[in-house]
C-alpha cells in the first residue's frame, strides 16, 4: 500500500500533505492534551509495532505494496489520534531510512493508513463493540472486522489515487506521466491482495492481541476509549 515516488503527480502529493497538516497539528494538541504520562511508552510501542509489521511486505504489480499495518490495533490501545501520531512516525521513518514509500508520497501514505485506517477501523471497533466489557469475545470479534474492513478501505483509498493519476497528468499523446494504470486497474490490483490474504492478516493479529490483554492487561483496552471521551467530552 506504500506509494513510491513518481507515482502520484505533484498536484495529487501537494494536496495530501495539505489535508495532512492541520491533521497532523490537531493530533499533536490532543494527544499532548489528553495522553497520560503512563501512557506514552505505549505510543512508541505502537509506532514501532507498525513499522516491523509494515516491513512485511510483498509487491504488488503496478508499482505500490501490500501488507498489514497494525493501525487499527494502535488506534484500538491509544485512540484514534494518538493512533496517528503512531502510523505517521512509521511511515516518516520507513520513507525516510529505508526507501519504503516515497518522501513526495508521504502525505498520501499518511491519509490512507494513519488517518483512514485509523479513524474508519477505530469507530467501527467502537460500533461494533458498543457497551460491552472490555473481556467480552465481542471486543476480539470487533477488533477483527475493523482491522479487516479498515486496511481494505485504505486500500481502496490508494488505489483511486493511483486511478486518477492518467485522469490528472498526461503527455501530448495521451499517455500518463505519472501511474499509469486507470481505475479500471488500479482498485482490483490493490482491493484483491488486500481482500484475499492482507486483510485477513490484520484482522488476526488485531483479534490475537486484543484477545491476549483481555487475559493479561485488560486495563491496556481501556485507554483508547478513555482517550475517546476525553477527547470529545
Amino acid at each position: 500500500m506504500h506509494i513510491p515516488d513518481g507515482y502520484l503527480g505533484p498536484v495529487t502529493c501537494g494536496f495530501f500533505y495539505a489535508v495532512m497538516l492541520p491533521i497532523w497539528a490537531a493530533a499533536s494538541k490532543i494527544v499532548k492534551r489528553t495522553l497520560q504520562a503512563r501512557h506514552a511508552p505505549l505510543l512508541a510501542i505502537g509506532a514501532a509495532f507498525s513499522f516491523v509489521i509494515m516491513m512485511f511486505n510483498l509487491p504488488i504489480p503496478g508499482g505500490s505494496t501490500g501488507h498489514a499495518v497494525g493501525a487499527v490495533l494502535a488506534a484500538i490501545l491509544l485512540g484514534p489520534w494518538a493512533g496517528c501520531i503512531a502510523v505517521t512516525v512509521a511511515l516518516v521513518v520507513q520513507a525516510l531510512l529505508f526507501g519504503d514509500g516515497g518522501i513526495t508520497a508521504i502525505g498520501a501514505n499518511c491519509f490512507n493508513m494513519a488517518f483512514v485506517e485509523v479513524f474508519a477501523g477505530y469507530y467501527l471497533y467502537r460500533l461494533i463493540s458498543g457497551s460491552s466489557p472490555v473481556t467480552s469475545g465481542r471486543r476480539v470479534i470487533a477488533a477483527g472486522i475493523a482491522g479487516y474492513t479498515a486496511l481494505n478501505i485504505a486500500a481502496l483509498s490508494a488505489a483511486v489515487m493511483f486511478g486518477i493519476q492518467p485522469l490528472l497528468h498526461k503527455t501530448a499523446g495521451g499517455q500518463s506521466l505519472y501511474c499509469p494504470y486507470g481505475l479500471n486497474v488500479a482498485i482490483p490490483m490493490m482491493l484483491g491482495g488486500h481482500l484475499a490474504v492482507f486483510g485477513w492478516i490484520e484482522a488476526i493479529v488485531t483479534a490475537l492481541v486484543v484477545k491476549y490483554l483481555q487475559k493479561h492487561d485488560p486495563l491496556l483496552l481501556e485507554t483508547g476509549g478513555g482517550a475517546h471521551d476525553e477527547n470529545h467530552g
